[in-house]
C-alpha cells in the first residue's frame, strides 16, 4: 500500500477532531492539514487555526462559506420543502456536501493523498462525506479513525485528550455531540439516548422554552420572489440576513424545536434533538404559498418529489444526477412562487394567518357560499355520476 504523506482533515474543533490530528500523526507519520468551514455556527472560529496548529497540523484553513451555503444548498431545500421524515430540515446533511467539495479542492491544492473525517461507523455523516468525496474524486483515499481506533467511547476520547494536553469543548458531565450551522442545530448522546428522557433545558440554545416565551403572539410577513425568500415585513433582505433574523425572532418565541426518533441511513433508529427556527418558518411559509398557486395534481405530486429529494440529501447523494434533476423540476415551478405569507409565532407554535400571490389559483367567486357564488351547482350531478362510474359498474357486476 502506498504510504500516506499528507492528509486533509475536516476539522471542527469538537471532541473527535480535536484529538484526530495527533492520532493521525502518530499512526501515519504524515503531514496533517486542517480545514474548517464557517457555515454559521455562531461561535468564534478565530482560535481554530491556532488550536489545530498547536496539536500538530502543518497548515490550517478557515473559510466563511455562509453565503455559498444558503444560496446554493439551503435555497434548493426551501424550494423543495425538504424535511426528512416530514420533520428534520437537514441542516447537517445540507452542510456536508459543501464541506466535502472544499476538502477535495484543498486536497488537490495541497497534493494530499487522503481526506479524513471524524464520523462514526454507525452515523450518517460518514456516508455523506465519503459518497460526496467519491463523486468528486474517486481516487482520493478516505481515512475514518473513529471506525478503527482504540478509543471506544467518548469518555475514552476525553481521557486521551487530557493525557495529551489537548483542549476539548466537552466534559463527562456534558457529553452531548453537537453540530451547528445557520440552518439549525443537531444534538445527540448523553441522556438523549433514552427516548423516554425529556430533553434537558441545557440542550436548547437557539430557542427559548415555550413556557417562558412572550405572552403576546408576533406576526410577520415573509415575501417570496420566484421561490426565494426576499423580504420580511416589506424590507428587502438577503437570504442570509432573512435566516439570521428568523432564527432570532422565531427562536425568541420557542419556535423550531424538534425531538424525534429518526431512521438513520445505516438502519438503526436514533433519538435526535434539533433546533431550526428559520428553517421551520421558511418551509412552512413556502408550503403555504404553494397551496395557493399550484393546481391539485401538481401540489400532490410535489409532496412525493419533496420526500424523495429529502431522502437523497439525507442519504448523501447531493452530487447525484437525480438530485440535480429534481432541482430542475422544482425550479421549473418556482416562477409562480411569488407572493406574501403572514405567519404568527406564539408559545412554540407557528401558524400561517394569511397568504397572497399574483399567481393565486384561489377564486373567491367559485369558493364562496355567499351571493357572489358563480359556481354552476347544476353540474354537480353529472360530475358525481362520472366520477363514481367505475364504482357503479363494479357494483352492478358483483
Amino acid at each position: 500500500m502506498k504510504k500516506i504523506k499528507k492528509i486533509v482533515v475536516a476539522y471542527s474543533g469538537g471532541l473527535d477532531t480535536s484529538i484526530i490530528v495527533k492520532w493521525l500523526k502518530d499512526k501515519y507519520d504524515c503531514d496533517v492539514v486542517c480545514y474548517t468551514a464557517d457555515l454559521g455556527q455562531n461561535e468564534p472560529l478565530g482560535h481554530i487555526k491556532e488550536k489545530a496548529m498547536k496539536t500538530g497540523a502543518s497548515a490550517a484553513y478557515v473559510e466563511d462559506l455562509q453565503e455559498e451555503f444558503v444560496e446554493n444548498f439551503v435555497l434548493n431545500a426551501i424550494k423543495a420543502n425538504a424535511l426528512y421524515e416530514d420533520k428534520y430540515p437537514m441542516a447537517t446533511a445540507l452542510g456536508r456536501p459543501l464541506i466535502a467539495k472544499r476538502l477535495v479542492e484543498i486536497a488537490h491544492e495541497e497534493n494530499a493523498d487522503a481526506i479524513c473525517h471524524g464520523s462514526t461507523g454507525k452515523g450518517n455523516d460518514q456516508v455523506r462525506f465519503e459518497v460526496s468525496i467519491a463523486a468528486l474524486d474517486p481516487d482520493i483515499k478516505v481515512v475514518a479513525p473513529l471506525r478503527t481506533w482504540e478509543l471506544k467511547s467518548r469518555d475514552a476520547e476525553i481521557e486521551y485528550a487530557k493525557s495529551c494536553g489537548i483542549e476539548i469543548p466537552v466534559t463527562k458531565a456534558s457529553p452531548y455531540s453537537i453540530d451547528r450551522n445557520i440552518w439549525g442545530i443537531a444534538v445527540e448522546c448523553g441522556v438523549l439516548e433514552d427516548p423516554m428522557n425529556r430533553a434537558p433545558d441545557d440542550v436548547w440554545s437557539m430557542t427559548i422554552n415555550p413556557q417562558n416565551a412572550p405572552e403576546s403572539p408576533e406576526e410577520i410577513t415573509i415575501s417570496f420572489d420566484e421561490g426565494k425568500p426576499a423580504a420580511i415585513n416589506g424590507k428587502k433582505l438577503s437570504l442570509l440576513e432573512i435566516i439570521k433574523r428568523l432564527n432570532k425572532t422565531a427562536g425568541s418565541h420557542g419556535v423550531g424545536r424538534i425531538d424525534m426518533v429518526e431512521n438513520r441511513l445505516v438502519g438503526i433508529k436514533s433519538r435526535e434533538v434539533y433546533e431550526a427556527p428559520a428553517a421551520v418558518t421558511l418551509i412552512a411559509a413556502h408550503k403555504a404559498l404553494e397551496e395557493l398557486i399550484f393546481d391539485r395534481e401538481t401540489l400532490h405530486f410535489n409532496s412525493i418529489m419533496s420526500s424523495k429529494y429529502s431522502e437523497l440529501v439525507y442519504y448523501g447523494w447531493w452530487f447525484s444526477d437525480l438530485r440535480k434533476a429534481l432541482d430542475s423540476y422544482f425550479n421549473s415551478l418556482q416562477g409562480y412562487a411569488t407572493g406574501n405569507v403572514r405567519v404568527k409565532f406564539y408559545k412554540g407554535s407557528i401558524s400561517v394567518t394569511g397568504k397572497e400571490s399574483p399567481y393565486s389559483l384561489y377564486n373567491k367567486n367559485l369558493a364562496t357560499y355567499g351571493t357572489e357564488d358563480s359556481f354552476k351547482h347544476s353540474y354537480g350531478e353529472a360530475f358525481c355520476y362520472l366520477w363514481g362510474l367505475p364504482l357503479r359498474e363494479r357494483a352492478a357486476n358483483r
